[in-house]
């Protein structure tokens, strides 16, 4: 375990210099083309519930034009949202992820940035903004297993740090998503009607590794369905 968090330590910063090193015009760039991608898919165009990161300042593909087009089209958009557990339970870890509503453009506008520079809701909108387990607010780790069903996920746009061909995922090392997506497969194998969302990532060219390279991963770590890639690539595991 200590081999593969040195690993995964060394590969984020590798990656880390390269996307220092990248051209803001560059990363423009690649973002036009990789949102010009997702937005064609069927997966995305099919979906009424998706959850989209706002992205950093730089460093990753920009997701503004996903979040504008997807509250055109009348998509119920949810956003990551991070916090503290008042009272973590043996195996949960301190800190966690919920998606929350996104209530329009303005909204969107109106969010201020974190110390990472992401829009972020502000702690007092986020009791009245729907989860993604079909409640309000936070969940604190929990979801409701019983009557209507609102809550669940069509479609999960993904960012990264690292990605492969074999559809691997490295992220900043918090492991909020692959809690995040391990709660939401603990509650489709309590709902019989909800099924696990389409997991797509977005990487820039200089975050995807050479064929002869992965991501180095263990069990708690999620692979997607699917990557979008700055040059326009469109790429789907097998599975998918």
């Amino acid at each position: 375990m200590a081999a593969l968090r040195t690993l995964k330590k060394e590969l984020r910063q590798r990656i880390k210099i390269a996307l220092a090193e990248l051209p803001p015009e560059s990363v423009t760039s690649q973002t036009s083309g990789a949102v010009k991608t997702l937005l064609s898919t069927p997966e995305y165009r099919a979906a009424k519930r998706i959850s989209v990161y706002l992205s950093m300042p730089s460093g990753e593909i920009s997701t503004v034009g996903i979040v504008h087009d997807a509250l055109k089209q009348g998509k119920k958009v949810l956003i990551p949202y991070t916090y503290k557990l008042a009272s973590p339970k043996p195996g949960q870890p301190k800190s966690i992820m919920d998606m929350l509503e996104l209530h329009s453009l303005s909204d969107f506008d109106s969010l201020k940035p974190d110390n990472w520079g992401i829009p972020t809701p502000s702690q007092e909108s986020v009791a009245e903004r729907e989860n993604s387990f079909g409640s309000k607010g936070v969940t604190e780790g929990e979801f409701a297993v019983s009557g209507e069903i609102t809550g669940g996920l069509d479609l999960i746009v993904m960012p990264g740090m690292v990605f492969d061909l074999d559809f691997g995922r490295l992220g900043h090392g918090k492991g909020f998503y692959d809690y995040f997506l391990a709660r939401c497969h603990q509650c489709c194998m309590q709902r019989a009607s909800m099924k696990m969302p389409y997991i797509v990532g977005l990487a820039l060219k200089e975050q995807l590794l050479s064929p002869k390279e992965s991501v180095p991963m263990d069990t708690s770590d999620w692979r997607l369905n699917a990557l979008v890639v700055g040059d326009g690539q469109l790429l789907r595991a097998e599975s998918s």
